[in-house]
Order: C-alpha cells, then sequence, then structure tokens
C-alpha cells in the first residue's frame, strides 16, 4: 500500500511540476534580462500573476513529492518525476498547435525507460540517516559543478542556459535526497530543526530554484533546459540512495545490464523530446512587457 501511495503521489507531482514549468517559463519571458542569480529577477518575477501561478503549482507539486518520497525509496520516486518533462512538452505542443511524431516517440521512449528500470531494478529498502561528515564530500562537489556551470556560463551565451540547467539538476537531485533524509526522520518539527539536512535542504533548494528561473529566462525552448534538469535530477538522486542510503537493487549482472539500458532509454527519450519540443509562445504584448 505504502508503494502505491508513493507512485500515485510521484505521478500526480509530475503533472503539476509539468504545468507549472510551462507557467514559469512563459512567465519569465515577461520581464526584462537579469545577470545570472540576480535577486532583481524574482522581484521582477513576483508582479507576473501567472509566474505566481507557476509558483503556487510548483509548491503544491513539492508536496506530493515530499508525501511520494515518505511513503517510498528514493530511487522508486525521483525516476517517475521524469515525467514532468513529458507533461510539459505536451501543453507546449498542444499551446503551439504542434503534433509531431518524433516527440510522441520520445515520450514513448521516456516511458519504457522509466517502466523497464523500476520492473528491473525493484528499488527497495535504504536507512533514513546520514552523518553529515559523509554528506560533506557531496556538498563539495556540488559546490564545484555549480562554480563550473557558472564559469560556462559566463564565457558562452549560446551555453548559458544548458549550464544553468545542468547546475539546477545537481541541485535538485541533492535536495531530493535531502528531502529524503528530512521525512525520514520523523519526530516532528522540533526533531527536524535538530538535524543537519534541513539547513542543508535550505541553501541548495532555493540556489536550484533560482538557477531553474535563469536557465528558462535565458533558454528559448522550453525542452533542452528541462530535459537537462530532468536527466540529472533521478540519475543523481539514484546513486545517492544507493551509495549512501544503502537502497537496493536488483543485483545480478542481467538486471544491472537491464538498468543500465532502461536508463539509456530514459535519457534517450529525453533528448529526443528535446530536439523536437516546440517552442514556448510568446506574444508581442509578452515581449513588449519584457522590454
Amino acid at each position: 500500500m505504502s508503494r502505491l501511495i508513493s507512485v500515485i503521489a510521484a505521478i500526480g507531482s509530475a503533472l503539476v511540476l509539468g504545468v507549472s514549468s510551462v507557467a514559469e517559463q512563459r512567465g519569465t519571458k515577461r520581464v526584462k534580462a537579469r545577470r545570472t542569480l540576480s535577486p532583481r529577477l524574482l522581484l521582477d518575477l513576483f508582479r507576473q500573476s501567472l509566474w505566481l501561478e507557476g509558483i503556487g503549482a510548483t509548491l503544491i507539486g513539492f508536496a506530493l513529492q515530499v508525501v511520494a518520497l515518505r511513503f517510498g525509496p528514493l530511487a522508486l520516486v525521483e525516476p517517475i518525476l521524469v515525467f514532468d518533462l513529458v507533461f510539459a512538452v505536451v501543453i507546449s505542443a498542444f499551446l503551439a498547435r504542434r503534433r509531431d511524431v518524433t516527440i510522441f516517440a520520445g515520450v514513448t521512449a521516456c516511458t519504457l525507460g522509466i517502466a523497464g528500470f523500476l520492473a528491473i531494478g525493484r528499488p527497495s529498502g535504504g536507512r533514513a540517516a546520514v552523518a553529515f561528515p559523509v554528506m560533506l564530500p557531496v556538498l563539495v562537489a556540488l559546490a564545484a559543478v555549480v562554480a563550473g556551470c557558472l564559469i560556462v556560463g559566463r564565457r558562452s551565451k549560446t551555453a548559458q542556459p544548458l549550464a544553468l540547467a545542468l547546475a539546477c539538476g545537481v541541485c535538485y537531485g541533492v535536495s531530493a535526497f535531502l528531502v529524503k533524509l528530512v521525512v525520514s526522520n520523523g519526530g516532528g518539527l522540533p526533531h527536524i530543526f535538530t538535524h543537519w539536512p534541513i539547513y542543508a535542504l535550505a541553501v541548495t533548494g532555493p540556489l536550484g530554484f533560482l538557477f531553474n528561473q535563469n536557465a528558462f529566462q535565458q533558454g528559448v525552448l522550453i525542452a533542452p533546459v528541462m530535459a537537462i534538469i530532468t536527466a540529472c535530477d533521478p540519475i543523481i538522486s539514484i546513486a545517492l540512495a544507493t551509495f549512501l542510503l544503502n537502497e537496493k537493487l536488483a543485483s545480478g549482472t542481467l538486471a544491472v545490464a537491464g538498468q543500465v539500458v532502461s536508463l539509456v532509454v530514459m535519457v534517450t527519450g529525453i533528448v529526443v523530446v528535446a530536439r523536437h519540443a516546440p517552442q514556448v509562445p510568446v506574444t508581442q504584448q509578452e515581449r513588449g512587457k519584457a522590454s
């Protein structure tokens, strides 16, 4: 029953996050472009009703993700959240009045890859706590990746949205891991605030969110940005869940090979969707507001 609740909540979260991503990116196009990580971007966005509606949906999606992580393993929940890209692209295609067989093929590949990984891997188990010294190298690596993405983004305008998306995806993957630690410890709010994961999450979560908004604004298409974020998040989460939480995946040569192939199929589907996704429509009036 717990796994069923986790799967349903994860699918619901993916749907709501897909809707919110379209609303958020369209909202970012209505405001003036700002430099990377500028707080003024958020101040501008808070005046946009569409963006605020997207944020409301994001909060609902995050709440559903928390429920999913409370009842299921991290390696089960995060791959399902890849469907937020699928939902976002389908919505974008509808808004652009575009039908594309290739996009359908990419969506199918994503679905088969996720289903294959979960069916073969059968993620289960895992412990509820990780000592801070064990987590410290992960946080140092996170800081290094973020710094590298910022350097690449500064040197190349073309690569900037993709670099920001990579930084966002890494932050989100680590944040999902931290959320799992927070919801697994139990004990209520007083207990949560006496342990380190909530404070690390207070940094990685908002940082990833800010990278997300910058990537949405700098990128012309929604899918390449979402593809990088969506691919990084589950892969990092699965790796952290396996090595630090000791969540179990099916072992054996054939099982491991099947899981790897499934993830490759999933990522291939993400790339195909990203390359053929329609542009988020922006009206002349919206362009005028951003100038």
